[in-house]
């Protein structure tokens, strides 16, 4: 699957390593002192440090994921199985018209597979050993024409983007309500305020905001999976879409990818209710593929 996650973790460690610098360097205290609240001047900070943490994030997002699982990238095919493997992806990618992608393979017992990377010409599709070893290569080459369709959709560029407006409001809605308790609380004293309290009730009201905020994502996500799914039907066909993810939900176990990169996988069904799901439960997606044909 395809961006979420790379962002969540990432995402959120690079927006608290952004509040720590603008602390440290007093535009908080700057902001909050500039006579009631400095609005605009607010919202463009706020702008600022959510789009540029969104966009570290998608920056990072091939490194992280390779580190994440340790990813070996197939630079010069050893066996047979690889040499098929990386004509399978430049197959689809010149199909969808990208650029070839980096390709990799993980260990892992689950059947899955990721693509990330910063562009549609330059990404990162991995599989895990458990996906090669339990499926047979139509089914194999339908979730490659899966993974190669996010790329293809910008689905990276767009959940950034996304990512990245949410950030904003956090950022702002954070302060704002942030410095509003804060001066509740030390009874607006002249010259309060923009100290450790306000801090901390600033990274606890991030905290809370950026995981209702990370609903919205999944949200898209779920989405984008039932689009890739049609990109993998159009590229390898639509019997071996439906074939791999009926073999995907048979032996649906619980996934070893980092909590990082779970939403990039092609199974997996995120979290414990509907609404923090990452991807659609798979007999929706099989359903919707049936109703297409």
């Amino acid at each position: 699957m395809l961006r979420i996650v790379l962002f969540v973790l990432t995402n959120l460690a690079v927006m608290a390593l952004l509040t720590i610098v603008v602390k440290l360097t007093g535009l908080d205290v700057y902001a909050y002192r500039r006579g009631g609240l400095n609005l605009s001047g607010l919202l463009v900070m706020a702008a600022v440090m959510g789009m540029g943490g969104s966009f570290i994030s998608l920056a990072m997002s091939k490194w992280m994921a390779k580190m994440s699982v340790g990813a070996q990238v197939i630079t010069q095919p050893r066996n047979a199985e690889e040499q098929w493997l990386l004509a399978a992806v430049r197959a689809h990618a010149d199909k969808a018209g990208i650029g070839m992608p980096e390709v990799a393979i993980y260990d892992g017992p689950e059947m899955n597979a990721f693509a990330t990377g910063m562009s549609k010409n330059s990404s990162l599709v991995a599989v895990s050993t458990g996906l090669l070893r339990n499926m047979d290569r139509q089914q194999v080459d339908a979730v490659l024409g899966h993974e190669i369709t996010h790329v293809a959709n910008g689905d990276m560029v767009t959940m950034a983007l996304l990512q990245g407006v949410l950030n904003t409001f956090v950022i702002f809605l954070a302060r704002v309500i942030g410095t509003l308790v804060d001066r509740a609380i030390s009874g607006n004293r002249d010259g309060g305020g923009g100290g450790l309290a306000y801090f901390a009730i600033v990274m606890v009201l991030q905290l809370v905001l950026g995981l209702l905020a990370s609903l919205i994502v999944m949200a898209f996500s779920r989405w984008r999976e039932f689009r890739a799914d049609a990109g993998g039907a159009r590229l390898a066909g639509r019997a071996a879409m439906i074939s791999a993810l009926e073999r995907l939900d048979a032996n649906h176990g619980e996934s070893t990818l980092p909590k990082a990169i779970q939403a990039f996988g092609i199974s997996g069904e995120g979290g414990i209710a509907r609404l923090f799901m990452s991807h659609p439960p798979i007999a929706e997606r099989v359903a919707a593929l049936r109703a297409a044909a």
